[in-house]
């Protein structure tokens, strides 16, 4: 027996679209963690990838009850390849932050829509809507706007940020390919392997006990948390899309430096990143025109 008017649900596609901006949100502190801490690169990606490893490895304990070996088995070698480029993504994104200015970063980071778009195709046979293409355009030129602080970035910086925009678009891709692997053991082994990786060129014996406090929150509140919601909401978002609302992080990042460290921006910076926030809003809200939530029937 079914009836009308039962509680209404979202679509997969619209809670896919929530999970990414949330995961955007938080993900966009890294820059202010960088600028509250005074450790290398190396160290802080291995202080940041340990600790959210533990932190999400005893949830998963907690969740499966026993079958921990179980659930890192299903990945096979397409969930440990999502793993690996999502630690390239993170140990990039920091080695970009830590030698080139926060506006080269963010400008290249822009043209990840139109490589995630330019993958998804390839690989995935997904053509990009219009509405999504001419959005990825206007946030590109909000950024674009942004550059006009007048910050200076190292070459070495600026192919570190390409890498990690290129690595972002094609683990866009993959997570959509691959919606059946568990994204709690994906970001798990993701977080280990990046800690593996800078181990041997981090000092974490050096840490003081205010950066170490300061890792911890955020490796747990903030990478953790929005890793695990970036992988989950990933699965039900074309690639172009998801790399969209990832562009958020260029207005948002100078925003948390702002408010907690006292940053001056510049007025580009608020006016490039007033467009880019206009173009993601605008799509989120024309997409959800497009998917309303749909009414599921009940039946005994």
């Amino acid at each position: 027996m079914s009836f009308r008017g039962a509680p209404m649900s979202m679509s997969s596609y619209s809670r896919g679209l929530i999970a990414v901006t949330v995961a955007t949100v938080a993900l966009s502190t890294a820059g202010l963690m960088t600028r509250l801490v005074s450790i290398d690169g190396p160290t802080l990606l291995f202080l940041r990838g340990f600790i959210a490893g533990l932190f999400l490895l005893a949830c998963l304990a907690a969740m499966t009850r026993g079958r921990l070996l179980a659930a890192f088995l299903r990945l096979g070698w397409s969930g440990l390849l999502i793993a690996a480029t999502s630690s390239a993504c993170a140990i990039l994104f920091i080695g970009a932050l830590y030698t080139t200015s926060v506006a080269h970063v963010a400008i290249i980071f822009a043209t990840c829509p139109f490589l995630a778009a330019g993958l998804g195709f390839l690989l995935l046979g997904e053509r990009p809507g219009r509405v999504a293409l001419m959005a990825s355009g206007v946030a590109l030129a909000g950024v674009a706007i942004m550059i006009g602080s007048g910050e200076e970035g190292a070459l070495l910086g600026d192919l570190l940020a390409f890498a990690m925009t290129a690595m972002v678009a094609l683990w866009t891709v993959l997570v959509r390919r691959h919606p059946d692997k568990p994204a709690l053991p994906c970001t798990v082994v993701s977080c280990f392997l990046s800690a593996a990786l800078t181990l041997p060129f981090a000092t974490p014996l050096a840490v003081s006990s205010h950066d170490l406090v300061v890792v911890l929150c955020f490796g747990v509140l903030a990478f953790s948390l929005g890793f695990l919601l970036l992988t989950i909401g990933a699965r039900d978002v074309p690639p172009v899309e998801s790399a969209l609302i990832g562009a958020l992080d260029a207005p948002l990042a100078p925003f948390w430096v702002w408010l907690f460290v006292g940053y001056d921006p510049a007025t580009t910076t608020l006016v490039g990143g007033a467009v880019v926030l206009a173009a993601v809003v605008g799509h989120v809200l024309m997409a959800r025109r497009v998917t309303p939530l749909v009414v599921l029937p009940l039946d005994p």
